[in-house]
């Protein structure tokens, strides 16, 4: 089917960079993102995973208030050195 069809300055820039990229002529860049809008073929997305590591933490030790407990600890160590004149 021959139509005319208006697309958008950014459309046509992105249809421009798939014909470049895969080396395919417009009609064919034009006709694989009609298919694939039309099909609603998305890309898979990656499934984002997030290494964990044991931290070693003690039963009974609560991490939820740790930068708390981090500048209380830093506090007592300032005072320290302090009264050792260092």
């Amino acid at each position: 089917m021959r139509t005319t069809v208006t697309l958008d300055p950014d459309v046509e820039m992105k249809l421009k960079q798939v014909m470049r990229e895969r080396g395919v002529s417009f009609k064919v860049a034009l006709n694989d993102a009609v298919r694939a809008g039309l099909n609603g073929a998305a890309p898979a997305a990656r499934r984002f995973k997030m290494p964990t590591a044991p931290l070693g933490v003690l039963p009974g030790v609560n991490l939820d208030k740790a930068l708390r407990l981090a500048g209380e600890l830093e506090d007592e160590e300032i005072l320290r050195k302090r009264e050792l004149g260092k």
